[in-house]
């Protein structure tokens, strides 16, 4: 069976899926080596992708450390001088912020970025219990008010360094009251859209021959797991934005069903175009862990 026919074939495969079940899913994207085929259900607008930004994060991150602007191993106060940090965050870094393990306690609240004057100065001002597993999309939000330091608006950075290279423009990034990106969220992308981000993490930084990025931070979203015991098995292990699971793959997930899902089954390779990268679009938070799993055995079972 040729590539397109595994590509559709997936496809229909998983939308049997999403029409036997009553998931509500917007798209689903199926890319395998260079062959795509996808699916809607709904019109392909541009609509929020929730955590699945943090990705997006860590590839400015990565592009910023390339050019040498930034260290994600120094301490992170040196960029923010200015903040007051509480106890023990003396040692917290932009790799801590990234992996979320600062250790810093920020309960999540819809309006979190208004409830302070200065969420990234709330965030850093609050005690750090060392290193260990955190999560929070305040610091995603420092993490990128550090990198605001350096590189001066984040968010024309990305729309310059991150979209512009895969043929997307327009994007507006969510802000805060003080004008900075949301980080941790707030960006609308089409299906195809934020599969083109699947492509390029899969590919290892690397769009139709142009370096965008390190290969190296690409990796960094699965590898180094930080593991939770005595958690759910689809969040067990979280790496630099980049969740374990289900079964042999990875993936960027976002609230309500917003997922890239990398199968590591497959051949990988810098700029190879090998491996297997399933883009989903949804409106079903519930749901999106089981359909993430229906998705693991798939590409199980046809590309074992």
């Amino acid at each position: 069976m040729g590539s397109v026919s595994r590509a559709q074939a997936i496809l229909d495969a998983l939308v049997r899926q999403v029409d036997a079940t009553g998931f509500v899913a917007h798209g689903v994207h199926v890319l395998v080596g260079d062959d795509t085929a996808e699916h809607h259900w709904t019109p392909d607008v541009r609509r929020e992708v929730h955590s699945v930004a943090k990705g997006v994060c860590v590839l400015a991150t990565g592009i910023a450390a390339d050019d040498g602007l930034v260290d994600v191993d120094v301490p992170v106060g040196r960029y923010l001088p200015e903040f007051v940090t509480g106890p023990g965050v003396d040692a917290v870094t932009l790799r801590h912020l990234l992996t979320m393990t600062s250790g810093i306690d920020m309960p999540w609240s819809p309006t979190e970025r208004s409830d302070w004057p200065d969420l990234a100065a709330e965030f850093l001002g609050r005690p750090s219990r060392g290193r260990v597993f955190q999560y929070a999309n305040a610091s995603t939000y420092t993490a990128m008010r550090v990198l605001e330091t350096r590189v001066g608006d984040v968010g024309a950075f990305v729309s310059e360094r991150v979209l512009a290279p895969l043929g997307i423009d327009g994007v507006e990034w969510e802000r805060c009251p003080n004008g900075y990106v949301a980080a941790g969220e707030g960006i609308a992308l089409r299906t195809e859209e934020l599969a083109r981000i699947g492509r390029l993490i899969r590919d290892r930084g690397v769009v139709d021959g142009q370096r965008v990025v390190s290969g190296r931070w690409c990796d960094a979203m699965h590898t180094d797991w930080m593991r939770r015991e005595g958690t759910d098995p689809a969040y067990d292990r979280h790496a630099m934005a980049g969740w374990g699971g289900p079964g042999r793959l990875w993936r960027l997930h976002g609230a309500f069903g917003q997922m890239l899902l990398f199968d590591e089954g497959e051949g990988e390779g810098e700029g190879e175009g090998g491996g297997t990268v399933v883009t989903v679009t949804a409106d079903d938070h519930a749901g999106a862990d089981a359909f993430a799993a229906s998705v693991a055995d798939e590409l199980a079972r046809r590309l074992p």
